[in-house]
């Protein structure tokens, strides 16, 4: 008889790549993983791992015994998860979660979940779309809001919606009459999200077809640092205006009309690893679907002129 401990033995080793991975991942030693693989290989007659000084690395057997493996281990899961009452989900979950989502509903997120799952302790670590991808690969966080989606294998994404980019500068920039052009602004430095992020790429590509020679940028992880910048008369900001109700309202802060190509939304997705434990990752992308849903319709963003024209140039 396959004993199913082996054969989740089996996945993390080829999942993780490692022994030493394993067993840290199952809370054992690296003697007791090579013993399940050796008595799992046993069992099924085939070899499933070669192995090198390099590590170990799945053979073409183990490689077709994979998914088998796999389906074994939801098919527990799922009925574990049918025993149990929704709430009495627990234990840890590694977030991570872009800026943008932390100044708009994330707040209402972890309330949601403190509610529905009041023994589930969240880890959320702020950073940059980027690193969270790797994060997310490496199994260092479980689960991310980033701009996504992440398209490599095994990966789910839920979408979370978007928000649009506007340009933004203090009132007391001293920029031409409106509209301005693209050479307006870039007379003085463009700040937006990091130079390795999805907008600054666009918009430095934006300012070159515009032939803006040599376009002065300067990319943060830190919104919270792109606006003071802003503020501070640097430059202008491309930035979602979604969470600057407070400096719009206040005129620190103004969304200018550029004439120029549309700027494109920020899409964001919950996006995790799909396995066999990766059930409190979908119900938690779930409710962060819904939570960024009703932040939508709860909460519209008074924008000024310029900022509905620039929104109906680009449904145009």
């Amino acid at each position: 008889m396959i004993d199913l401990r082996n054969i989740e033995t089996f996945y993390w080793v080829a999942t993780l790549g490692s022994f030493r991975a394993c067993a840290e991942k199952l809370n054992t030693t690296q003697p007791a993983i090579s013993q399940r693989i050796a008595s799992l290989e046993d069992s099924l007659g085939v070899k499933l791992f070669e192995r090198d000084a390099r590590g170990v690395r799945l053979t073409g057997k183990g490689h077709e015994l994979l998914s088998h493996a796999e389906r074994m281990l939801q098919v527990r899961q799922d009925m574990l998860q049918a025993a149990r009452e929704q709430n009495v989900m627990s234990g840890s979950l590694r977030i991570g979660v872009a800026e943008t989502i932390v100044q708009t509903w994330l707040s209402a997120f972890i309330e949601c979940v403190h509610t529905m799952y009041p023994a589930l302790v969240l880890e959320i670590d702020v950073d940059t779309s980027d690193v969270m991808r790797a994060q997310l690969m490496s199994r260092r966080i479980d689960l991310a809001f980033l701009m996504g989606p992440v398209l490599e294998p095994r990966v789910e994404n839920l979408p979370l919606g978007g928000y649009p980019l506007a340009w933004v500068a203090s009132p007391l920039l001293p920029l031409p009459p409106e509209p301005l052009t693209l050479a307006d602004v870039a007379e003085f430095p463009v700040i937006t999200y990091p130079a390795n992020s999805q907008p600054y790429q666009y918009v430095r590509d934006m300012l070159m077809r515009a032939r803006v020679p040599q376009p002065r940028m300067y990319g943060s992880a830190s919104l919270s640092m792109v606006v003071r910048m802003a503020k501070d008369r640097i430059g202008a900001a491309v930035i979602t205006p979604v969470f600057l109700d407070a400096e719009l309202a206040a005129g620190d802060l103004r969304v200018l009309d550029v004439q120029a190509e549309p700027l494109p939304d920020l899409s964001f997705t919950a996006t995790w690893v799909q396995g066999p434990d990766s059930h409190a990752e979908r119900m938690l992308a779930l409710l962060a679907q819904q939570t960024a849903q009703r932040a939508r319709v709860s909460r519209r963003v008074a924008l000024p002129r310029p900022a509905r024209r620039i929104a109906r140039k680009r449904q145009t």
